[in-house]
């Protein structure tokens, strides 16, 4: 293993710099992003969306769970953490979704990837953090890097499983009016195999979040480093604000994205 990442960093260091530039660039523009919201939009927002997918008192719960964020801090924190989530999750779902695809039309590939999948599964999260470190140095890059391998099973497994799920009979009723491939999986099967997708990209946010305080041992600041911090001063407030903070983001994103897959649902039926 040392061996092949030292092969890597030799022969493909330009790679890995053009990919390191690429990722901080998109990563600290979502920051900004993020930073430039104001804290009611983003309260408002979420108050809504937790409405219109949940119900009313979901919505209001939410709206008040972030106030309380906002109370111990930790709202630039709780900003910051989101913006490292959103950027490993557009990456996993940026090749988690066709490497699922894939998987779905071909049962050789599929035989090849599965153990891959099963040990990336597996494996002990913080592991990841050494090729990562190798690669990329210390830092944000090696954090997203470690927590894109993490999270990014989910959604292919449930691509897959959702793809080869769609109806057999909707399938032949398509390539009888000439469908072609590509339209047969752009209009077809994905429509259909949307609900199970969304359950895959759920299960995949919650574990990026689930690497937040991980991805701090490598320099990824945010919430997961300030529970760091808190472990190191065996300070028990700041850990349980700082904590509770990362639960009360896990929740809201869960429901939401539930709420989601649960109103593709109800279209699909």
């Amino acid at each position: 293993m040392e061996a092949a990442v030292d092969y890597l960093t030799n022969h493909f260091q330009g790679v890995f710099d053009a990919l390191k530039i690429a990722v901080l660039t998109f990563l600290y523009n979502m920051q900004l992003f993020m930073e430039w919201i104001p804290w009611w939009v983003v309260i408002l927002t979420v108050f809504l969306l937790g409405w219109r997918l949940v119900r009313l008192t979901a919505g209001i719960t939410f709206a008040a769970l972030l106030f309380l964020i906002g109370t111990f801090g930790y709202w630039d924190m709780m900003m910051y953490t989101m913006a490292i989530v959103l950027t490993s999750v557009v990456i996993s779902l940026l090749l988690g979704i066709p490497v699922g695809i894939l998987l779905a039309y071909s049962k050789k590939t599929e035989a090849v990837v599965k153990p891959l999948l099963d040990a990336m599964q597996t494996m002990p999260s913080f592991v990841y953090l050494i090729p990562a470190i190798m690669l990329f140095g210390l830092g944000k890059v090696s954090a997203l890097f470690a927590t894109v391998i993490y999270a990014i099973p989910p959604v292919i497994r449930l691509t897959n499983l959702a793809i080869r799920e769609v109806s057999k009979d909707m399938i032949e009723a398509a390539l009888s009016f000439g469908s072609s491939r590509r339209q047969l999986l752009r209009k077809v099967q994905i429509p259909q195999a949307l609900p199970t997708i969304m359950a895959g990209i759920n299960q995949t946010t919650m574990m990026a979040l689930a690497m937040v305080v991980i991805a701090s041992l490598v320099g990824a600041k945010g919430l997961g480093m300030e529970v760091l911090i808190s472990i190191n001063r065996v300070d028990i407030n700041q850990g349980f604000e700082a904590g509770l903070s990362i639960v009360i983001m896990a929740i809201i994103i869960d429901r939401l994205t539930q709420g989601i897959a649960n109103r593709y649902n109800y279209k699909k039926e």
